[in-house]
């Protein structure tokens, strides 16, 4: 059985613990195995892949959803759009950075990695699929990895008091069905990729132009939380 690994935060555990008996994730720890051993590289390495849960749960503020982690060599690290600082920016974070250069007239940074967001500002950046193959996008995320992502959201939804949830485009408006928006604030606009950042969806914005960064801080404001700085040195 997978143990829960000694970086997560204390206040995760029991959640993990439960979630790692049920048949879904024996099954799913099973194929990684199997994979693993079969040769197959998987992204990012094993030490990474519940990074996110070493924030702890009532430190969260702001939940950003992704999909999978980046297929290619060395960029996954376990929180979702980040990159580790020596490799290049990948153009959805491109898009990003710029939104929010856009939005609220700061200079991001010169560089991909995200973890000051997740260390200092409580943001929970969250892949539905924590694992995927080399070059096999998509290849783990029904695999299990969706149910337990679903069930961490949840959690979130019942366990946090008005925080923002940034849903960029269908996969995680999907995702953030059941948020309960009197207890929350849903935002959501298109996908920040090249192919979606400029669209406007039936129930969405674009999101470039949505102000998405700006319109979490407000609602944060209004519940007499602390802003968020987007900065990302």
């Amino acid at each position: 059985m997978f143990s829960i690994p000694s970086t997560t935060d204390k206040s995760w555990h029991n959640f993990l613990s439960n979630q790692f008996t049920q048949p879904y994730m024996q099954q799913l720890f099973q194929l990684l195995s199997q994979q693993e051993q079969q040769g197959i590289t998987i992204y990012p390495p094993t030490p990474q892949w519940f990074r996110v849960f070493e924030l702890p749960i009532d430190k969260i503020k702001l939940t950003i959803i992704g999909q999978d982690p980046y297929f290619n060599e060395g960029q996954a690290m376990g929180l979702s759009f980040s990159v580790p600082p020596n490799m290049k920016i990948p153009p959805s974070l491109k898009n990003i950075f710029k939104e929010i250069e856009s939005d609220l007239a700061i200079k991001t940074g010169n560089h991909g990695n995200l973890s000051r967001w997740a260390n200092e500002e409580g943001i929970f950046l969250l892949n539905a699929s924590l694992t995927v193959e080399s070059g096999n996008p998509g290849s783990h995320l029904k695999k299990g990895w969706q149910t337990f992502t679903l069930a961490v959201l949840e959690h979130i939804n019942q366990q946090c008091q008005a925080t923002v949830f940034l849903a960029w485009g269908a996969f995680a408006h999907k995702s953030c069905s059941k948020i309960d928006i009197e207890r929350h604030c849903v935002i959501k606009t298109s996908h920040p990729s090249p192919l979606g950042a400029y669209k406007t969806m039936k129930t969405a914005p674009a999101f470039l132009g949505s102000r998405c960064f700006s319109q979490a801080n407000d609602y944060l404001q209004r519940q007499n939380k602390k802003t968020i700085s987007w900065a990302v040195d």
